[in-house]
């Protein structure tokens, strides 16, 4: 069987397998693939699918994404957008409404640089920031500015 071209995707398993002291027969139990599948893949002579791929990934604790810009199902910038939508998805810190805006502001500024916004965007206005659906958009500290609310407030009273 004659090489194919997977990007150096075999020699960069077979390192990463080393690094995690697996054997190749441990490396199958762990993914379910077959221990010759698996030394086809290492030697070149196979193109694995994006499963194969990241069942890999998650038994050599390494990121899938990385696996697939090897192996040319992805571009390094497709690669780099999944990276910082995934931190921002992952981040404890800030609500889910929060992150939904943060992705959206992310598509804005990629759109305007002249990329196409990511696979999960979902659409919103033009300008990629959508209605608030909660009301709570602007509100400072009790305060009603920029929520589009108006109070009659006698400061007298």
């Amino acid at each position: 069987m004659a090489s194919l071209n997977v990007g150096n995707l075999g020699e960069y398993l077979r390192e990463q397998r080393r690094a995690a002291q697996l054997s190749l027969r441990q490396l199958a139990d762990a993914t379910g693939v077959s221990n010759p599948y698996l030394s086809q893949i290492e030697r070149g002579l196979r193109k694995p699918s994006a499963d194969v791929l990241q069942q890999v990934a998650k038994a050599l604790r390494i990121s899938a994404e990385t696996l697939y810009v090897r192996a040319g199902i992805l571009d390094e910038r497709e690669r780099e957008e999944l990276e910082t939508r995934a931190v921002i998805l992952a981040d404890p810190s800030i609500n889910e409404r929060q992150k939904n805006v943060l992705l959206q502001i992310y598509d804005s500024f990629r759109r305007e640089n002249g990329f196409a916004p990511g696979p999960d965007a979902d659409g919103g206005s033009a300008d990629g920031v959508t209605a608030d659906t909660d009301g709570d958009a602007g509100t400072r500290n009790g305060d009603d500015a920029g929520t589009g609310t108006t109070k009659d407030h006698d400061p007298h009273s």
